[in-house]
């Protein structure tokens, strides 16, 4: 009798423990920010490696401060509060001459698109304590020469070089028209899908600036209103769609001190792209980058900008597509390029000998390297991040002599690295899927020196809430189309009873090369998924095929049928999840965003016996309408495979819906246009079916600003439980 009150008392203490637990509200995630991440502000190593700076206010002033990288202690004021036009100069970034002589400084940010910001740039003296502001208006990309001596920028689409020495500005192009040309600066399409934007480099030295040229005049408008006024004003832009026309581009150089501006001939092809160019640690060799349209095609070429000849030294081919990334690497000394590539099965790290004209990996084994952090030349180590065990992240140096590799970061989960300036310390981040951030400073052979933040503020507020554990586990083989397990993880309720039955919800992304399932915290939107789950659903993400870091024959089974084999394995993982005794197999509903969105589009058309709910935020509903370097990367263009086009678009497939279906968009969607939703849904009203849709006013693809989160969340929550 004893025992049996005692397991009572436990049993009703364990209960009360729960019961007492805080519940999670929407509020607490979009209006007071109650599950705060803490980060450390980006850390910028000086050149002696040992300091760094750090933007700091005092008394309501902005200043900079050198810090002792390893007892954090102060050093000395680098920038002083400085004052301009009499106002306190407030600023965001800035950039250090490499003679430590000045410095620039980056204020009023004003984001372009994704990764083109304009600034007002000013400049200060270090000697005469002089500031001045570099240009009237807010230009883009402003940066100091490597010799000290020039300061090159954008505006308005012509690049320009101001000598410091004499305060002379010299426009390097004059043709730059809106809409038309643009110099040093990337379109739309190289910014989004080759992920830069800054579209030139200074030589090793500052003698030269290389730069891209976009003609982009025969490149299809594309018209967004602005619904700002009693009349929309229309912002218009150079958008080329799947088939379209592209830029014409070409890449020039141009001699600081003689002006001599030189334009370069490669490969005689308009139609191609320069997804890069990089100097080779050198200041008259330039490596140029160049893709056929099917980027299927990599070559390298050396442009020797003394003579303008130009060797193609290095070519990549593949049956689907060459991946391109900043994974490229070029010594000193000029014996090797350091670079990543997928063409043995897996993305492996190669040294290439320019003399012997021959790669060699020095890598091995079934695992993708994700980033090529630096290269220590007098040790000939090279330091990267490598996806262990699919979802894992950990720090590895290898010897490129004797291929000997060993592990810095040892620890299970995902270590996110900043390497810092003069190869004696990086910044690691570490977490695992049910354990917060904790940063801290390591030497370069691994060692801890200090931790910069734990976090523990956060991990003190968790305990107080009813927050489940996350389970990291798989999906059999017999339920993917490539019969591998498949990476997932999965939230139930804290108090699951196994008895029951419980609805879930599915959330993907699915995009080729994409992962949502990792070990590393926070998963995207963790919080909310702990308040479904308080309010009695299973989430569930599963990374299928098409998605990243499982090597390339997984990557890219999904080549030219974009969403009809990522479909089917979520709508196999739903089969697989309605099988469970805990689950109720007419509650199962899926969500995602933008390749999510499609995807989410494309499972409740195609699995209208599974799905009995999905929410759509952004999504593409053909891909003949989203642009041609993504698009065509992986589906080739709608004149060669128009059936790989219309297969799987949701707005074709607008007749087979048979359950509740959201669809959510921001009308000033730059990225993916309104137009695809609008396409669904002339199909939808075609066949006369029901269906739900929220519009968000001159939101971009990422649809915020102001209380517009918390609004959308609120909207998609509610229709979760009202429909799922």
């Amino acid at each position: 009798m004893m025992k049996k009150n005692l397991l009572f008392i436990l049993l009703f203490c364990t209960f009360t423990a729960v019961a007492q637990k805080k519940q999670i509200e929407l509020e607490d995630l979009w209006v007071k920010g109650t599950f705060r991440v803490k980060s450390v502000p980006g850390i910028q190593a000086m050149a002696n490696g040992a300091s760094y700076t750090r933007i700091e206010n005092e008394k309501g002033a902005v200043v900079v401060n050198i810090y002792d990288i390893l007892t954090d202690t102060f050093q000395k004021q680098l920038i002083p509060a400085l004052t301009f036009n009499k106002q306190a100069l407030r600023y965001d970034d800035f950039q250090i001459s490499k003679d430590g002589s000045k410095v620039l400084l980056f204020a009023d940010a004003e984001n372009i698109y994704r990764r083109s910001v304009l600034y007002h740039v000013y400049v200060y003296d270090f000697s005469s304590k002089q500031l001045s502001l570099l240009f009237a208006d807010k230009v883009l990309h402003a940066s100091i020469s490597p010799n000290s001596k020039d300061i090159a920028y954008v505006f308005n689409n012509n690049l320009y070089v101001k000598h410091l020495d004499n305060d002379v500005l010299t426009a390097i192009t004059k043709d730059g028209v809106k809409n038309e040309i643009i110099n040093g600066n990337c379109d739309w399409v190289y910014e989004e899908e080759f992920e830069f934007t800054k579209a030139y480099e200074w030589s090793e030295k500052g003698t030269y600036i290389a730069f891209y040229k976009f003609d982009e005049k025969d490149v299809p408008t594309y018209t967004i209103p602005m619904y700002d006024g009693t009349y929309p004003t229309l912002y218009s832009y150079k958008y080329p769609k799947a088939g379209f026309p592209n830029s014409k581009v070409s890449i020039h150089t141009y001699n600081v001190s003689n002006k001599e501006l030189v334009s370069y001939s490669i490969n005689n092809n308009a139609d191609h792209y320069f997804p890069r160019i990089k100097w080779m640690n050198s200041d008259t060799h330039l490596c140029v980058f160049e893709m056929n349209r099917h980027q299927n095609e990599l070559k390298l070429w050396d442009v020797n900008v003394l003579n303008q000849a130009t060797d193609n030294f290095y070519t990549e081919t593949s049956d689907t597509y060459v991946e391109v990334s900043d994974n490229f690497m070029f010594t000193k000394n000029g014996k090797w390029m350091l670079y990543t590539s997928e063409k043995d099965g897996y993305n492996q790290l190669y040294k290439y000998d320019r003399n012997l004209n021959l790669s060699i990996c020095i890598t091995k084994g079934n695992i993708d390297i994700e980033t090529i952090h630096a290269f220590d030349e007098q040790r000939n180590v090279v330091y990267y991040t490598e996806a262990t065990s699919t979802i894992q992240r950990k720090l590895m140096a290898v010897n490129i002599l004797s291929n000997k590799a060993s592990c810095l970061t040892p620890e299970s989960g995902t270590h996110a690295i900043q390497w810092l300036e003069g190869n004696k310390y990086f910044v690691d981040k570490y977490s695992t899927i049910n354990q917060v951030p904790v940063i801290s400073l390591k030497t370069s052979a691994g060692k801890l020196v200090k931790v910069l933040e734990s976090n523990t503020e956060l991990t003190n507020k968790m305990q107080q809430y009813d927050i489940a554990k996350v389970e990291l586990t798989s999906i059999p083989s017999d339920f993917s189309y490539m019969k591998v397990p498949l990476n997932a993880w999965v939230i139930k309720p804290s108090n699951f009873d196994a008895t029951k039955k419980y609805p879930v919800l599915l959330y993907q992304y699915s995009g080729p090369g994409s992962q949502e399932v990792a070990d590393k915290f926070p998963i995207k939107d963790f919080f909310w998924y702990q308040m479904l789950a308080q309010k009695g659903y299973i989430i569930v993400c599963v990374d299928g095929v098409g998605t990243g870091f499982r090597g390339a024959k997984f990557k890219k089974a999904t080549y030219l049928q974009l969403g009809k084999y990522e479909s089917e394995d979520q709508m196999n993982v739903a089969k697989y999840f309605a099988s469970l005794s805990y689950v109720d197999p007419s509650r199962i509903g899926i969500w995602g965003w933008s390749f999510g969105g499609f995807m989410s589009a494309t499972c409740i058309l195609k699995g209208n016996s599974i799905f009995k709910t999905a929410v759509s935020v952004a999504p593409v509903t053909n891909w003949r309408y989203y642009d041609n370097i993504y698009t065509e990367r992986y589906m080739r263009t709608p004149q060669e495979n128009a059936a790989g086009y219309d297969d799987n678009a949701p707005d074709q497939m607008a007749h087979l819906l048979k359950g509740n279906l959201l669809l959510i968009h921001g009308t000033a969607d730059d990225n993916v246009h309104v137009q695809n939703e609008m396409s669904l849904i002339n199909n939808l009203i075609k066949y006369n079916k029901q269906f739900d849709s929220e519009t968000y006013p001159n939101r971009n693809h990422g649809i915020y600003g102001g209380s517009t989160r918390y609004q959308l969340y609120k909207r998609i929550t509610d229709y979760i439980l009202k429909n799922l």
